[in-house]
């Protein structure tokens, strides 16, 4: 057995004396583990580090079997973060979440794509935080479990959708969220695209993504949102960026 295909790196863990099993996220396979003979020479180190995007070849006897991976370098952007310590807490809570929430061997596509834009902003952190929102919405969404923010679930209007309801995880809009407001989800306006980035709105979107990748993804599995989302919230705030 036999495949190639770009990655990005989710995680690395020591094996033995000299290698490593790596976790990488792909276009065409998915989240996907293998081992990387030599991981800890000079060469490869500093190409196995959670959020580089390399090249890898993967072979095995058998399709079940862990296997191991040929790696090569292509866009290594990780050790641009490394002393910024709110885009570095942003990559290790992407990388969790992939780790977390995604099938072994499933392919999604979608979610290699929006991680590799949110990749591409770390250097600016006037967008990257609502980039990252936004990409653990595409990822709800491409785990079948997507937000429906176009219309109001009462009304159907489209206009000052404010709220999220929690049960049903569609748009509420401000008249008949008002109520209710108490027990529902705020809808920051950048995540539809009609609002500006403002005061609280990260903090908004984060709470409302953990929300549903909570109930809906992990607890079913029993599993908890990862620490190093926590971090991030912490990291952000530290910053001023909720």
């Amino acid at each position: 057995m036999e495949w190639t295909d770009s990655a990005i790196i989710l995680a690395v863990r020591p094996h033995g004396e000299t290698s490593a099993i790596i976790e990488v996220l792909t276009p065409g396979q998915g989240r996907h583990a293998g081992l990387v003979k030599g991981a800890r020479s000079r060469t490869l180190r500093p190409i196995l580090q959670p959020g580089n995007q390399i090249r890898v070849i993967w072979r095995a006897r058998l399709a079940d079997h862990l296997g191991q991976f040929q790696v090569e370098p292509d866009e290594l952007g990780a050790g641009v973060v490394m002393e910024d310590r709110a885009a570095l807490a942003g990559l290790n809570a992407a990388c969790a979440m992939a780790v977390l929430a995604l099938p072994e061997r499933e392919q999604h596509e979608p979610v290699y794509d929006g991680f590799k834009v949110f990749l591409s902003a770390l250097e600016d952190i006037d967008i990257w935080p609502a980039i990252y929102v936004r990409w653990e919405a595409g990822l709800l969404a491409d785990l079948g479990y997507g937000l429906d923010w176009d219309k109001c679930v009462v009304t159907g209007t489209t206009q000052e959708l404010t709220h999220i309801s929690p049960r049903t995880g569609r748009a509420v809009c401000a008249e008949e969220a008002a109520p209710y407001a108490p027990k529902l989800l705020e809808l920051p306006g950048f995540l539809r695209g009609t609002g500006a980035i403002g005061e609280g709105e990260i903090a908004k979107g984060l709470a409302l993504t953990g929300y549903f990748l909570e109930r809906r993804v992990l607890w079913p599995v029993d599993k908890q949102l990862p620490d190093a989302r926590e971090r991030l919230i912490a990291a952000l705030e530290r910053e001023g960026r909720l």
